[in-house]
């Protein structure tokens, strides 16, 4: 599979201008590599070899740069819905991975640990540098199962605990300074001329991929290994490797049109597709792989959700039109159904939506109950129904997914009424106490508190928001607005006890930002 993106590398796995800046500007900004007495440390490794010189802090902090470009790229999705869905699976494979001893404590408090969701209609998925991962959707939409999406997820996963970005970093050192001035040139030229940046970037690349190769497949045959046994162990059906690659095989042979990176970066040999197959013996009670209504769903909620364009929309929602569609199986039917009812919302065709909302709900409501009360939430937001989602989100039970507590959040502020608006904080400041790093509640949280007045301590929270996404400049900003109200109100003789905490807490985040700049700073 895909081989953590190195320097030669990275421009395959994410949007070339912008990614690549934020690739070069990390490395521009990584201190001297640390000799072992400084290094941080190295979990427990297989024969390949330890990370050389390069720390966990400045790996993690390469990560952190490259992470706050990411975040800022329109092709970044925050799903609650998909992010779920793959989050369970995420968990799972982390559990396993420390109870077999591959993920030391060390790596666990020091790295992100965090999964993002791509844009993008490639099969693909990929490590950073700080235990970052990404994954397509288009890998979302292909996998016929939740075994086959955890042996990618399982596969990236090895590829952080065994620390072969750093390892490849390391072996690069003597020659990353020739190719850091070709991206660099490549980034320049980019600026005017797309075409002439790509050509850069390639010529600068052929220099170190030779020398790269062996070691890297070396590496992919590690991560397909240790990933197997992760995902074995995380009770996932390791059939699901194997059927993974040859569904990417198979796909490429037919039609590659640039969508299989997996397979142009690192070619799916029968060697590795049979190393799979020997080791499915070894393993006792292997359970046939299943398709349950969550794999069909999560796989139809990923194709609407990849459509950037209108055409592609149409198409989803055409395809519920079909007159042949009652002859299909029923999960056949509920997944272009399901398809057809996000893309007429996102096409703002709400009166179609609600018509195939409708003549699925007969199919979804008794197979999925809470991917039916879901869709029908998420309808009735869009079509700007707040109160029927808040009536849907409130009714038997209290919401009981990210994406209903985010939606019921969406629908209170939505009213625009200073109580609803205080229920809506109130509910995400519960929520942001277990998920203190969820981005999307922490700017919701902004809004409901702005609405409700208390404008110092919105001006934190969006402060908070930004710190998370590592944009310490934006969050220092924030910070210093905050202290501006401060005066103003101070001076205005408008502080309450509430605003005073507010001021302290306000001042401490700040000397902690600030000092973080400052450190930032020094390392370029």
């Amino acid at each position: 599979m895909n081989t953590p993106p190195t320097l030669a590398r990275l421009r395959r796995l994410v949007r070339p201008t912008r990614l690549l800046a934020a690739v070069c500007a990390a490395l521009l900004a990584m201190p001297l590599p640390l000799s072992q007495a400084q290094s941080v440390g190295t979990p427990r490794l297989p024969s390949l070899g330890d990370a050389g010189d390069i720390s966990l802090v400045s790996e993690r902090r390469i990560g952190d740069s490259i992470m706050r470009e990411i975040y800022k790229d329109p092709d970044y999705l925050d799903d609650p819905v998909l992010g779920e869905q793959v989050q369970q699976i995420w968990l799972r494979l982390m559990v396993a991975a420390r109870e077999r001893g591959e993920l030391s404590a060390e790596l666990e408090q020091r790295f992100a640990w965090e999964v993002s969701l791509i844009r993008d209609p490639s099969v693909n998925a990929f490590a950073l540098p700080g235990g970052y991962l990404g994954v397509h959707l288009g890998l979302i939409a292909t996998v016929g199962n939740r075994h086959e999406l955890a042996s990618v997820l399982a596969h990236e996963l090895t590829h952080v605990t065994q620390r072969h970005i750093a390892r490849l970093m390391s072996r690069q050192s003597q020659q990353s300074p020739l190719l850091m001035g070709a991206m660099l040139l490549a980034i320049l030229a980019a600026s005017k001329s797309p075409s002439a940046g790509t050509a850069m970037i390639s010529g600068g690349q052929a220099l170190a991929i030779q020398t790269q190769l062996n070691f890297s497949r070396d590496m992919e045959r590690e991560a397909d290994r240790v990933g197997f046994g992760v995902m074995a162990d995380a009770g996932f059906d390791t059939q699901g490797f194997v059927g993974m690659f040859e569904k990417l095989q198979i796909a490429s042979r037919l039609n590659d049109r640039g969508n299989y990176p997996y397979l142009r970066s690192h070619p799916l040999t029968t060697e590795r597709i049979a190393d799979m197959q020997l080791r499915q013996p070894s393993l006792a009670q292997s359970k046939t792989a299943t398709t349950d209504w969550d794999d069909v769903l999560t796989a139809a909620r990923a194709r609407a959700l990849v459509q950037t364009n209108v055409d592609g929309l149409r198409r989803l929602s055409d395809a519920a039109l079909d007159p042949g569609l009652s002859s299909y199986p029923p999960m056949r039917q509920v997944a272009v159904l399901y398809a057809a009812v996000l893309s007429d919302v996102r096409l703002q065709q709400m009166a179609a939506a609600v018509q195939k909302r409708d003549r699925l709900g007969p199919l979804l409501s008794q197979a999925a109950p809470h991917w039916w009360r879901g869709l029908q939430a998420e309808v009735a937001l869009q079509s700007g129904q707040a109160q029927t989602t808040i009536d849907l989100l409130q009714g038997q039970s209290r919401p009981s997914s990210r994406a209903e507590v985010l939606w019921l959040a969406q629908a209170r502020l939505a009213l625009q009424q200073v109580p609803a608006c205080g229920l809506a904080a109130q509910e995400l400041d519960a929520w942001m106490l277990q998920r203190p790093r969820d981005i999307m509640a922490a700017s919701l949280l902004a809004q409901a508190l702005q609405c409700q007045g208390k404008s110092l301590r919105a001006i934190r929270v969006q402060a908070q928001t930004r710190w998370l996404q590592h944009d310490l400049a934006g969050a220092q900003d924030r910070l210093r607005a905050a202290q501006a109200l401060v005066m103003q109100k101070t001076r205005d003789g408008q502080m309450e006890r509430a605003d005073h905490i507010e001021a302290s807490i306000i001042d401490a985040n700040l000397r902690e930002i600030d000092s973080l700049r400052r450190e930032q700073l020094l390392q370029r």
